[in-house]
């Protein structure tokens, strides 16, 4: 399967859809050594005159990692058919298991990136800024912390340049 680059302009979908009902693959990391991850939080817009992506990793995640060590990353969308394997991929950790082996996904590099062949649509990502999310930044008082992280870490927030667009030709 082959993708060919678009201009971001191009683009029409609900991004509400894309990443809040269909999820994302963030990947980072070498052709040789990577790991992925889902996403069901994000944000698309405009910021610094750049077109952005910002997704929101847990430092105990092991993406975490990849994407601390690495200046680009990958956000792949597949469509709601392949909700299953992204479940999986969100659920289990690339310390534990093989995601590859285990959901039969087949990585594709993608400027020197890595994302995978059934995707749909690939955003190549490069990091521009990060933040830690912490309680005390919370104006309202309707239990978001305690409902999104309990005892869990609070993510870090990557806002990114999309470099590149690919669509499945």
């Amino acid at each position: 399967m082959s993708f060919k680059k678009i201009n971001i302009s191009e683009l029409k979908f609900n991004p509400f859809e894309k990443i809040g009902n269909e999820w994302t693959l963030i990947t980072s990391g070498t052709p040789e050594s990577f790991n992925t991850m889902t996403a069901s939080w994000g944000q698309l817009g405009i910021l610094w005159n750049k077109n952005v992506f910002t997704c929101y990793i847990r430092p105990n995640r092991y993406t975490y990692e990849f994407i601390e060590k690495n200046g680009t990353f990958t956000a792949s969308f597949f469509g709601e058919q392949f909700k299953k394997i992204l479940a999986f991929c969100g659920s289990h950790s690339g310390r534990d298991c093989d995601k590859i082996k285990e959901t039969g996904l087949v990585p594709a590099e993608i400027d020197g990136n890595v994302s995978f062949e059934q995707a749909d649509m690939v955003f190549v990502c490069r990091k521009l800024y990060s933040y830690d999310m912490q309680e005390s930044g919370f104006l309202t008082d309707d239990g978001i912390p305690e409902i999104s992280y309990g005892k869990d870490p609070y993510h870090r927030a990557y806002i990114s340049e999309i470099t590149a667009v690919y669509v499945k030709e």
